[in-house]
């Protein structure tokens, strides 16, 4: 089919960037307010249109084709920048938004930010939802692709054109169970290097910036094992007489299932929380209130505990 500009709908773009946010006619139609019968005959002349079924049934879901995937970041960015031209000017009001944004960040700074971050929406934009996604393993493109709208943490890898903005400084500490026999005296380096040790890594890594440290001074470690997430890593510990480590910022997680935290004896990087977004959303005075939304609540989230030691934590050996 040729599409004219006599036959241009630009609804359907909005219709297909919610249908890929999606991947459900049942929750695009929810979102856009239609009814299913409704956006099924938008998703048939969307097909139309594209000469491409978009999404295809697998088992009880339906996914994306492949060039729904391709197009799934020009189509968010045609988007955003539309909104960005309409909204511009009278602001936003988030009483009376209705979008979902999507948010990627460690399960740790989610667990802690995600809380505080839904009870604000609930009393401020009941129109708004957040959806919380892990960090991938691969660091594709999210933000870029459109896959994502905001991102927090450690932004160790980007695309060169996305943007960047500090947040504060974190600092690793180390987490062991109440009784731990590393807690009976001084942590040193060398008692810390000579406990059994479990990592939480996305990627599945058995080393890290503690193996470096402590190569340093001549000492290494043993990891006896690799978790993919911190809340898992913060059972096994309980249960153990493994030690582990957190952020300083995500330390009362530990705290809460009556695990100790305590200061590493090594000198090791420190770790500078951002934000990152792609610049397509720099228009957008949606994408604003939510940027200043994250930035106070991690910043008061934050607080004491990365500025200061954790709570209950053991002082720093020699």
């Amino acid at each position: 089919m040729r599409v004219t500009h006599s036959s241009l709908d630009l609804n359907l773009l909005l219709a297909l960037d919610v249908l890929l946010e999606e991947s459900s006619v049942t929750g695009a139609a929810e979102r856009l307010h239609l009814s299913e019968p409704a956006m099924s005959r938008t998703l048939g002349r969307i097909r139309k249109a594209l000469g491409d079924p978009v999404l295809v049934r697998a088992g009880r879901s339906m996914v994306p084709t492949p060039r729904a995937l391709a197009m799934r970041g020009e189509v968010r960015a045609v988007v955003e920048r539309a909104r960005g031209i309409f909204l511009a000017r009278e602001g936003v009001d988030p009483s009376s938004l209705e979008r979902t944004f999507t948010v990627i960040a460690a399960d740790a700074l989610t667990a802690v930010l995600g809380g505080p971050l839904l009870g604000r929406l609930a009393r401020e934009a009941p129109g708004v939802r957040l959806r919380f996604l892990p960090e991938s393993p691969s660091d594709a493109p999210v933000l870029r692709e459109g896959r994502a709208d905001l991102e927090v943490g450690v932004i160790d890898s980007r695309s060169p054109e996305v943007r960047v903005e500090p947040l504060y400084r974190d600092r690793m500490v180390g987490v062991v169970r109440e009784g731990h026999p590393l807690l009976g005296g001084r942590v040193t380096a060398r008692r810390f290097a000579a406990a059994d040790h479990l990592i939480s890594s996305r990627r599945g890594r058995l080393h890290g910036p503690v193996d470096a440290a402590l190569a340093q001074l001549g000492l290494s470690r043993r990891v006896v094992g690799s978790v993919g997430t911190f809340p898992a890593s913060l059972h096994l510990l309980a249960d153990s007489d493994l030690v582990g480590l957190a952020t300083a910022g995500s330390a009362r997680l530990p705290h809460r299932l009556g695990l100790r935290t305590f200061e590493v004896p090594l000198d090791l990087p420190p770790l500078d929380m951002a934000l990152a977004w792609h610049p397509r959303h720099d228009a957008d005075p949606a994408h604003h209130w939510l940027r200043e939304l994250v930035r106070q609540e991690s910043l008061r989230q934050a607080g004491e505990e990365v500025t200061g030691r954790a709570a209950g934590a053991t002082a720093p050996g020699a």
